[in-house]
C-alpha cells in the first residue's frame, strides 16, 4: 500500500497556490521578546473535502526576514516546510489553506501539527518557533457512532448498537489472535471506520484505489476502512473484510523497520490466510493460471498488485498460495521469524535465508515447482551488451581476440580463433587502422605543438 507521505507529497503541490497572509488586528495583550517576535493562540480547522486551515496570531516588533510554516503528518519523523510568501511587517495573522476544491487527497483520521517559525534577519538560522497546534481530519459527512474495545475502536454511522459491536468483538479477537502469533503487542488503539455504501467508501480513499477494493489499511495513522453494508455484521463478507483488514496493522507492528517493506505477497497472503485460508476459489485461479501460463513470479507482485480484476484477483491467489506453502514446508515458526527478521533492517534475501536457509529466488523457484508451473519469460529492461574490454579483462584472464566483440564465439576477420602467444602484438582489424592512424596524428601534432611552444617560451627577450 501507497506511503502516506507519498501521498501528501502529492497532494500539497496545488495547495502552494492558495497560501495566504492576512493582516488583521492582534490581541493587544501580546508582548514581543527578544526576537522581536510574539505569537498567540493559533487556531485550526478543516471541512471534509473542503479545506483545512491553520491561523497563528502574531505580533511583529520589528520587521522580520522570512517565516515558515512546519507541516508534520501523522508519524512522520520530521516535518515539511513551506516558506511563507509576502511577510507582513505589522501585527496580524499567519494562515495557512489547504484548498481541497483545487484537488488533491488527504485520509480520514490523519493528524497534522503545524507549527511557525519566525527568522529575524538574513543571519538568523535557528528562528523563533511559535506554539505547535495539532488538527485531526475528520469525515464530517456523517454522525458517527463509537464503539471502543481492547484495542480497536469502531465507527459506524448506520446500523444498530449490536452491528457496531458484532465489529468490535471480531476486530478484537483479530488483534488477540494475530498479537499472540506473531509475538507483538498492540499499545495503540486502532480506528476501524465502517462506511455503508459504497460512494462513500471511496470517497474517502485516495482516488487512484482500484475499484474492486473493500478494506484498507494504512499502518502510519493505525485507521482501517471498510465498505459494510447495514445488517451485514454476521455475513462472509465482514467476516472476511475485518479480520484481513486488521492483520495488516499488526504485520506492520511486527515488521516495521525505516528502511522498506517486506513483500506484499507475503503480507497480503498472511491476511488472506488468517482471514479465509487457502480456500478452493484460490486454488482454482492459480491452477488456471498454471494451465494457461500466465503465473506471475512472486517478484512481480512484491510491490503493487495488477490494476485488472483477474489479475488482481490472481495476484491475492499466489500470495495465500505461497504463504501456505511456507507453512507447510517449514511450519509456522519460520513464517514468524522471516516476519520479524524485517523490523532488524534485513533485507529479503537476509531475512529468507536467516529464517528458511534460501534466498527470496530459491523459495519462489520451489514454490513454482510445487504448484507445477515453469518459470515465466520475463520482459523489460535486459542487461545491457558487454563492451569491448582491454587485454586480460576477459574472464579467466584471458585477452580478447583483436576485433572481437567479447563473449562472441565468433573470432575476429582475419584471427585464427585462439589467443595470441604471450609476448606478441596482434594485428587490428583493417577497419580500425584508419582511425588509429588519425589518433597518433592528432597525439603527434598536438606534442609538437607544446615542445615548440616551450622552446619559443624560453628565447631571451629582445631589448
Amino acid at each position: 500500500m501507497e506511503g502516506l507521505m507519498v501521498r501528501a507529497g502529492r497532494m500539497l503541490a496545488p495547495f502552494l497556490t492558495v497560501l495566504v497572509l492576512v493582516a488583521v488586528l492582534a490581541p493587544s495583550a501580546l508582548a514581543a521578546d527578544a526576537s522581536g517576535v510574539s505569537f498567540g493562540t493559533p487556531k485550526a480547522s478543516s471541512k471534509y473535502g473542503e479545506k483545512i486551515e491553520f491561523v497563528q496570531p502574531v505580533e511583529f516588533a520589528r520587521p522580520v526576514d522570512r517565516v515558515e510554516v512546519r507541516l508534520t503528518f501523522a508519524d512522520s519523523p520530521s516535518p515539511t516546510v513551506f516558506e511563507m510568501p509576502n511577510v507582513p511587517n505589522s501585527d496580524g495573522e499567519l494562515r495557512y489553506t489547504f484548498d481541497f476544491t483545487q484537488g488533491g487527497h488527504l485520509y480520514p483520521n490523519t493528524p497534522i501539527t503545524a507549527q511557525w517559525r519566525v527568522y529575524a534577519t538574513p543571519e538568523d538560522e535557528t528562528g523563533t518557533d511559535g506554539p505547535p497546534v495539532t488538527l485531526r481530519y475528520e469525515d464530517d459527512r456523517f454522525d458517527w457512532k463509537t464503539l471502543e474495545g481492547e484495542r480497536v475502536r469502531v465507527h459506524w454511522y448506520d446500523g444498530d448498537q449490536q452491528f457496531g459491536q458484532r465489529v468490535l468483538e471480531l476486530g478484537d479477537q483479530t488483534v488477540r489472535d494475530t498479537s499472540e502469533l506473531l509475538g507483538v503487542t498492540e499499545e495503540d488503539p486502532i480506528d476501524f471506520y465502517v462506511y455503508a455504501d459504497q460512494d462513500a467508501f471511496y470517497g474517502a480513499l485516495d482516488p487512484s484505489t482500484q475499484e474492486n477494493v473493500g478494506g484498507q489499511a494504512l499502518a502510519e495513522i493505525r485507521t482501517l476502512f471498510a465498505l459494510i453494508r447495514p445488517g451485514g455484521a454476521d455475513d462472509a463478507e465482514v467476516r472476511r473484510v475485518v479480520p484481513h483488514e486488521l492483520v495488516h496493522l499488526v504485520f506492520d507492528t511486527a515488521s516495521k523497520n525505516p528502511y522498506h517493506f517486506p513483500p506484499r505477497w507475503l503480507n497480503e497472503g498472511l491476511a488472506v490466510y488468517l482471514s479465509e485460508g487457502n480456500d478452493v476459489e484460490y486454488r482454482h485461479s492459480v491452477d488456471d493460471a498454471v494451465s494457461d501460463n500466465s503465473i506471475i513470479p512472486l517478484d512481480g507482485i512484491a510491490g503493487q498488485f495488477p490494476r485488472t480484476f483477474e489479475r488482481f484477483f490472481l495476484a491475492y491467489a499466489e500470495s495465500v498460495s505461497a504463504v501456505d506453502y511456507l507453512i507447510r514446508t517449514y511450519e509456522r515458526d519460520a513464517l514468524v521469524q522471516l516476519i520479524r527478521s524485517y523490523a532488524e533492517g534485513r533485507t529479503d534475501d537476509e531475512a529468507f535465508r536467516d529464517a528458511l536457509g534460501v534466498d527470496v529466488e530459491q523459495f519462489s523457484e520451489a514454490w513454482l515447482t510445487e504448484i507445477g508451473a515453469t518459470s515465466p519469460e520475463r520482459f523489460g529492461p535486459q542487461p545491457a551488451p558487454v563492451g569491448p574490454q582491454p587485454p586480460g579483462w576477459g574472464e579467466g584472464g584471458a585477452a580478447p581476440l583483436p576485433g572481437a566483440p567479447v563473449g562472441s564465439a565468433e573470432p575476429g576477420p582475419g584471427a585464427s580463433g585462439q589467443p595470441a602467444p604471450p609476448g606478441s602484438v596482434a594485428s587490428p582489424e583493417p577497419a580500425d587502422r584508419p582511425l588509429r592512424l588519425a589518433i597518433l596524428l592528432v597525439v603527434i601534432l598536438v606534442g609538437g605543438a607544446v615542445v615548440l611552444g616551450i622552446a619559443l617560451s624560453r628565447r631571451p627577450a629582445r631589448v
